[in-house]
């Protein structure tokens, strides 16, 4: 049975997760260091990690496996999660696969040598918007329809 999966500490599409989990009634573990109020919800678990540098990361990259959903920005996570056989989605919908996670990881040893090399040099890029949850909903509907077609 499809699990989906979800690195909660910063993650802005929890509520559209679980709107998306009960639909289809599949179990939705939100992975935390803690600060999340459980969820009355029947399919959604809450799970706390103890607190350190990749705790929560871990956990769901030795969970989770072919027909699973994983919803991260982590992309040392998402590496790990593609290839252990799940399926991963970006915050923003944006799927992360055998094909694109080479320069995935590329582009993120880059910039976080060149945020090293100037301290000055602050992230930001643009900010969450509807059409990003909106891109996340339809993506993670199409994903939970992939999954389903896997054989079991």
């Amino acid at each position: 049975m499809t699990k989906i999966y979800v690195d909660a500490d910063a993650c802005p599409v929890k509520a559209e997760a679980e709107k998306v989990a009960t639909r289809h009634k599949l179990q939705m573990l939100l992975v935390c260091n803690g600060g999340l109020r459980p969820s009355q919800n029947p399919y959604v678990e809450l799970i706390i990690v103890p607190e350190g540098p990749d705790i929560a990361d871990k956990w769901i990259a030795e969970r989770a496996g072919p027909g699973d959903i994983v919803v991260t920005g982590d992309i040392p996570l998402a590496d790990a999660c593609i290839k252990a056989g799940a399926r991963v989605l970006r915050h923003n919908g944006d799927p992360l696969n055998e094909s694109n996670i080479g320069p995935q990881l590329a582009t993120r040893d880059l910039m976080q040598d060149l945020r090293a090399a100037d301290p000055f040099r602050q992230g930001g890029g643009r900010a969450f918007s509807k059409a990003d949850r909106s891109n996340f909903l339809n993506a993670l509907e199409r994903e939970i329809q992939a999954a389903k077609r896997l054989p079991r």
